[in-house]
């Protein structure tokens, strides 16, 4: 999570307490000019899954917050890794652009390369 943190911090978010010490990240998207939940859609639209999520002092509604909240369980489950994560940052830069300004052939475009790269990293099997 600590590479995923870092190569959205380079695109010039703001991360809640500037980081992360374990598999979740909160992100303040209002540098970005779009809200919590705008973004969530986007990136849903991108098949990339997040939740919408208040930050501290958030003076948004919790309808509607300020910030996103990731999470790497289910790409590390699947065997990504540090340079998955700079490919995800990447791509949530771009949804975020993206929904700024309501471009939904971009988040089409990324929806195909998300669901390439979660090919080349099937589910595992889970044991029985």
């Amino acid at each position: 999570m600590s590479a995923l943190a870092d190569e959205l911090l380079a695109r010039g978010f703001d991360l809640v307490s500037g980081g992360t010490d374990n598999h979740l990240l909160l992100v303040d998207v209002t540098s970005k000019g779009v809200t919590g939940r705008t973004a969530a859609q986007a990136l849903d639209r991108a098949r990339i899954t997040t939740n919408a999520n208040t930050v501290p002092f958030d003076p948004r509604s919790a309808f509607d917050p300020s910030g996103l909240r990731l999470g790497t369980p289910a790409v590390t489950t699947r065997g990504m890794g540090v340079g998955e994560m700079a490919t995800l940052a990447e791509w949530i830069d771009r949804a975020v652009q993206a929904a700024k300004s309501a471009d939904e052939s971009t988040l089409a475009q990324l929806s195909g390369e998300v669901r390439e790269l979660a090919r080349a990293f099937p589910i595992p099997d889970a044991p029985v």
